[in-house]
């Protein structure tokens, strides 16, 4: 897959990006949820960096030998029991946008979590995966939701619309999303029911605490 670790036929690098990972991974731990990873294609995903904001957690992240582990050993989707999981989070960075419209286990996870009453959110360039995910009667989970994620506004701010396969704010508004945003890379997000969702990497470390506050004990 191109997305995986490359920005379409750009030759530059992609994957995901890390702060979007170790922040949420700070609150749940903090919490005393247990974290597990998957990666599309199994094993440690490739980086794409954000340096325009401070990432203060990161280096704790990439520290910890736990973490690492998961991440060297992450399981395919294909091998992902979403039975066991009481939230999905899906981390952002270009390379969702070619890789997680394309994935049907991904999709799989995110509708099983959500019908059996967790919690799905997903940051940045995430909600690709919404793309085409359906519940089991059919409709898109996105229809009808308040929600945000990656701006047409940022996407064209960085240069990258006419790279992405897609902008991701048109896309979600067509599958009947209620889109909102705020300003290019400041916080936003959006809770609706169990679907929380940010906008951009600085809105990673709010989406996770308001996922987490949907329970009362950690799960």
């Amino acid at each position: 897959m191109r997305g995986w670790q490359q920005l379409g036929s750009t030759g530059q690098r992609s994957g995901y990006t890390v702060m979007e990972a170790a922040d949420p991974w700070s609150v749940l731990t903090e919490a005393g949820w247990s974290v597990e990873f998957t990666t599309v294609q199994g094993g440690p995903p490739p980086e794409d960096g954000f340096d325009q904001a401070p990432m203060p957690l990161v280096p704790a992240f990439r520290a910890d030998e736990g973490v690492q582990h998961k991440l060297e050993h992450a399981p395919k989707p294909e091998d992902v029991d979403p039975d066991s999981f009481d939230l999905v989070f899906y981390v952002g960075g270009h390379g969702a946008m070619w890789d997680f419209p394309r994935n049907a286990d991904l999709e799989r996870i995110g509708a099983r979590v959500y019908e059996n009453g967790g919690i799905v959110a997903a940051v940045c360039h995430g909600p690709a995966v919404f793309v085409n995910l359906r519940l089991s009667d059919g409709t898109p989970l996105v229809a009808g939701k308040n929600m945000t994620g990656f701006s047409n506004l940022e996407e064209r701010t960085i240069h990258r619309e006419t790279i992405v396969p897609f902008l991701l704010q048109t896309t979600l508004e067509g599958l009947g999303a209620h889109y909102s945003s705020a300003g290019f890379m400041e916080p936003h997000v959006v809770s609706d029911d169990r679907l929380v969702t940010g906008q951009n990497p600085v809105s990673a470390l709010g989406v996770a605490r308001a996922a987490v506050s949907h329970y009362e004990n950690p799960r």
